[in-house]
């Protein structure tokens, strides 16, 4: 299997693990849910974790991996406020802590670059 037909799966394992977490150990993603949301942390929390399973689905499947890929670049742009309230609320842990909260931010960027190009189909490409 050639390196541009792993990564649109690669990206939907990613979102599958991710979204598996949110109901497996949902206490830790309740805290990174910014207070101003409406509702409850847990429902955005679940609602998340369902997001994140459909769109691992969506880029699993050919035939709908572009759009969900495209979906996938703005949910990333959108959980964004979560790790930047995450790196916040962990200013005071201890520095490996910190280290990880704060180097979870620059990570989103290549992910929107990632899903964008699974959309495009240019993944692996020079």
């Amino acid at each position: 299997m050639s390196r541009s037909e792993r990564s649109p799966l690669l990206l939907a394992g990613l979102l599958a693990t991710a979204g598996v977490a949110h109901f497996a150990v949902p206490r830790s993603f309740d805290a990174t849910v910014p207070r101003a949301l409406p509702g409850s942390a847990r429902a955005w929390t679940y609602a998340s974790g369902v997001a994140e399973l459909a769109l691992a689905a969506g880029v699993a499947l050919p035939r709908t991996r572009k759009a969900a890929a495209l979906a996938t670049a703005a949910f990333f742009v959108g959980v964004f406020p979560a790790n930047v309230k995450m790196a916040w609320d962990w200013r005071h842990r201890p520095t490996a802590l910190k280290a990880v909260a704060v180097g979870r931010l620059p990570l989103q960027a290549p992910l929107v670059l990632w899903a964008r190009s699974v959309a495009n189909g240019t993944e692996g490409r020079a």
